[in-house]
């Protein structure tokens, strides 16, 4: 699933691909991914329909879509949701790259459900193999109420993110720390890939509870998310499954992650540890069992 350095790498792209652009009609073959719309997706379609995008920016681990009118639109692109721009074709059903030897012709690409056309003669299409990815269109006043948007907790590369707005977020929740990080309502953005490296790069058990937690481990886990998420902003995110950029790239940090499906592997610390795998509440957490200590 995108996460927030993900996510943040598909909303700059954005920004720079298709603000200020007009949205000149919409397609899906899919209509259950505008389910949470008002009106479904006839009701997005008309809403949306000719409609200027004046920004593009992210809320944890949603994309919001600033339109003329005072309208938004929220894209969640869940487990295997990517949003790409470039050029298509619908031939026999399925969209075609006009670009036959571009980046746009991977597999992984090409599961298309939803595509804008824009002003500028470019598409916008999410492609979205699981077709779980959630798309919906609000006014200003319902937008606010949104679930999505009123339950979800502060974002940790804000400026105010501060380490006593950290610890006082963790120390309220009671629970593993591994389940703590990933709790949308308690930060957002945060997901398995990161966590999994934020308590390696911390050497905090994943399965260590938050209320045993000292001021020194505190800080180490608020450092070094910091740490992790900004490098892997910068690298454009991790595509060891289905993530690619606008543009249908891979992200880099895919490349330097520290634990996260590294089952087996030498601990990069050179300690003798040899990278664990075990299940939390059904999720995997990767761990070095010599560096992160119960």
């Amino acid at each position: 699933m995108p996460e927030l350095p993900e996510v943040q790498t598909i909303v700059d792209d954005l920004n720079k691909k298709v603000k200020g652009l007009t949205i000149a009609d919409i397609w899906t073959d899919w209509p259950k991914q505008f389910k949470r719309s008002p009106g479904g997706f006839d009701g997005f379609k008309k809403a949306v329909k000719g409609e200027k995008i004046m920004k593009v920016w992210r809320l944890g681990k949603n994309i919001v879509f600033d339109l003329s009118g005072g309208k938004k639109i929220l894209i969640h692109q869940k487990m295997t949701g990517h949003l790409l721009v470039g050029r298509w074709q619908l031939k026999n059903n399925n969209w075609v790259a006009s670009d036959k030897k571009g980046l746009l012709t991977e597999k992984v690409n090409g599961y298309i459900h939803v595509m804008f056309w824009l002003s500028n003669k470019n598409m916008l299409a999410l492609s979205d193999l699981r077709k779980f990815a959630k798309v919906l269109v609000a006014n200003e006043r319902d937008f606010k109420n949104l679930e999505d948007v009123k339950n979800i907790g502060p974002d940790p590369l804000k400026p105010d993110f501060d380490f006593k707005k950290f610890k006082n977020l963790i120390t309220k929740k009671r629970g593993v720390i591994k389940k703590v990080l990933m709790d949308q309502s308690i930060i957002s953005g945060i997901g398995n890939i990161y966590a999994d490296d934020i308590l390696f790069t911390a050497k905090i058990h994943p399965l260590k509870k938050t209320e045993s937690l000292g001021e020194k481990e505190l800080k180490a886990i608020f450092e070094a998310i910091k740490k992790i998420l900004k490098k892997a902003v910068k690298l454009r995110g991790t595509s060891t499954s289905d993530y690619r950029d606008t543009s249908g790239k891979k992200g880099g940090y895919g490349e330097v992650r520290l634990v996260y499906q590294r089952e087996g592997e030498k601990c990069s610390r050179k300690c003798g540890g040899i990278i664990k795998r075990i299940k939390i509440n059904s999720r995997s957490a990767h761990f070095c069992p010599i560096c992160q200590k119960i």
